[in-house]
């Protein structure tokens, strides 16, 4: 009995272990895309990719029609996409700039290495050659993010080429901060082989930001999979464009050329924007982590594609955070919650993790945008924590409701978005220029005033008059 026992403690304590071991460093494996799985084998999902592509060409015909009529010429999108893709050799100049940065890594990777394995024998030396080569990597990363910040802060760029150039800035210094973490400790051991150029390369543009020497790989590229991929990209590209100029223009485009707005057309307009703005929040989520990371995949013969879970399942907020991106969650996991959650506790660990991640994604919009305006922070970094440990009993409790309410809080929050994002975008185009104006004090605030309708009273809607 007490070597069954022993037996037993052991294999459990083996288990443990290799449990911890998995959970810290996650396996790759070949894995599609639960999309991609279910547009396969479900019916019911592929009518409703269906719909996505009538409900395209539906606006499609009314941005062809509308233009004809109204001005004698075809547009389909084509003037809001050059607009968005703006001074795009600026853009592209940035980004091989932002290449250049992440590419110095490695030969900066390799030269440490050579003097720790020169030096291994003075302990004090290594120490100091140990925290040098932490400030080189804090001072790359820097360098990374300050410049493109400062370029962008002091002469704006179309809205596109600002959002691909401010997400490649993050990309980077995401992939840099992964792969100084995967090597610093070969470099300390003289038996450990360093990653080659190929594989440093490769690891730059996989659709990953979690550093392997290999990875699952395909055996062959399927161009025509890339080529699909593509096009839907291109085809949600134009999808926004026409919701731009169907649904945002209209109500918003003139907001501040007048004094006063009445509170009824700014209430009517925001609920316009709810249903452009869940599509576009939609086709947003299947361009950027289904059809854009598929095609660099296939591409690279990348394995492992379970970039999301199914998170429009989910009934609690912790399950919808982990499954909406894995590949950040990922990164966010393995080098900032994990390091932090033994010394700082859970809760700070989580706090930080949703600081660190809302700050990013203001950064990204404030750049792109030309002013600082903190609707997308608020709502994820604060209502969206909060939402955590409300929903994480009644998740399990009522997942149906719990699915339901998560729904219309996406629902409200990217309509909130969609209408104030443009109102305070329009305000400082149509608004006059006041000493007062400022990157961080919205205009819309102030310019135009909102008023209720002149002799406006509240009527009993139950007392009605035949």
């Amino acid at each position: 009995m007490s070597f069954r026992r022993a037996k037993s403690e052991t294999t459990s304590q083996n288990g443990n272990v290799a449990q911890e071991e998995k959970q810290k460093y996650p396996e790759f494996a070949f894995r599609e895309s639960p999309l991609t799985v279910l547009l396969e084998h479900s019916l019911h999902i592929r009518a409703i990719y269906h719909i996505f592509v009538v409900i395209l060409l539906v606006l499609l015909c009314d941005t062809v029609i509308y233009d004809l009529i109204e001005r004698g010429k075809i547009n389909i999108g084509i003037t809001s996409v050059l607009h968005g893709f703006g001074n795009i050799r600026r853009g592209a100049r940035l980004w091989f700039f932002e290449l250049a940065v992440a590419l110095a890594f490695y030969p900066a990777l390799r030269v440490y290495a050579l003097v720790r394995n020169v030096i291994k024998g003075h302990k004090g030396l290594c120490k100091i050659w140990a925290a040098f080569g932490i400030f080189c990597v804090i001072v790359l990363e820097l360098i990374l993010v300050a410049v493109p910040v400062r370029d962008l802060a002091n002469t704006y760029l179309a809205l596109a080429s600002a959002v691909s150039v401010t997400c490649e800035m993050f990309r980077f210094a995401m992939k840099i901060c992964a792969a100084a973490a995967a090597c610093a400790p070969r470099c300390h051991d003289s038996n450990a082989r360093l990653p080659t150029v190929s594989q440093y390369v490769y690891f730059l543009f996989a659709p990953t930001l979690i550093y392997r020497d290999e990875y699952p790989r395909t055996k062959k590229i399927r161009w025509g999979v890339v080529v699909f991929h593509f096009l839907e990209v291109t085809a949600i590209i134009f999808y926004n464009s026409f919701l731009w100029e169907r649904f945002i223009l209209p109500y918003w485009s003139d907001y501040g050329k007048e004094a006063q707005v009445e509170a009824g057309t700014v209430v009517r307009g925001m609920f316009a924007c709810v249903l452009p703005g869940v599509i576009s929040f939609l086709c947003g989520f299947y361009c950027l982590l289904h059809a854009w990371h598929n095609a660099f995949a296939e591409m690279l013969t990348f394995g492992d594609r379970l970039f999301y879970e199914d998170w429009w399942t989910t009934s609690r907020f912790s399950s919808y955070y982990r499954a909406w991106n894995r590949i950040v969650h990922a990164w966010l996991r393995d080098h900032i919650y994990r390091p932090l959650a033994p010394r700082a506790g859970r809760a700070v660990s989580t706090l930080l993790v949703f600081l660190i991640s809302s700050a990013a994604h203001e950064v990204i919009l404030s750049l792109s945008f030309g002013f600082f305006y903190p609707v997308l922070m608020v709502e994820f970094g604060v209502f969206g924590l909060l939402m955590l440990p409300l929903t994480a009993n009644s998740g399990r409790r009522f997942p149906n409701t719990s699915n339901l309410l998560m729904w219309l809080s996406f629902f409200i929050g990217n309509g909130l978005l969609w209408s104030l994002y443009s109102m305070e975008y329009f305000s400082r185009q149509n608004c006059p220029i006041s000493e007062h104006d400022s990157f961080f004090v919205p205009k819309s605030w102030s310019c135009p005033e909102i008023v209720l309708k002149p002799n406006w009273t509240f009527q009993n809607p139950f007392d009605i008059i035949y």
